[in-house]
């Protein structure tokens, strides 16, 4: 059975989409952009900013679903820069600090409301 998964601890979507959907045990996540939860703002500065607000939801969206970080078991991060890719990835490595999730990088012409960065996952409850 088919759960969908709401919270207001993560951006709400943004257009006919789920924040989350539940299915046998998994967890997957829309896309989180930096948006702030509590006012809907777009969070300003770096990507590293931008990735701390995303993750920091992602994890909300996903305890909320009844799991957590340490149960994704894959990632993709949508950048619009390429070269933003190692201050990512120690933004990253700090919210996934052991046995790292699969994971997939692509640099995308554009994202949502211009943000610099996407993440979905994927985990199990």
């Amino acid at each position: 059975m088919k759960k969908i998964v709401s919270t207001t601890n993560a951006p709400a979507a943004i257009g006919p989409y789920s924040q989350a959907v539940i299915i046998n045990n998994m967890v997957y996540t829309s896309g989180v952009i930096p948006i702030n939860p509590e006012d809907g703002t777009i969070v300003e500065g770096d990507i590293k900013k931008q990735a701390e607000r995303v993750l920091k939801s992602l994890s909300a969206l996903l305890k909320d679903s009844g799991s957590d970080l340490t149960k994704v078991v894959k990632t993709t991060v949508f950048i619009k820069n390429m070269e933003d890719f190692p201050l990512i990835n120690e933004v990253y490595a700090s919210f996934f600090t052991e046995n790292y999730p699969a994971r997939s990088c692509v640099e995308v012409a554009r994202l949502p409301k211009d943000v610099l960065i996407e993440v979905e996952a994927v985990a199990y409850l």
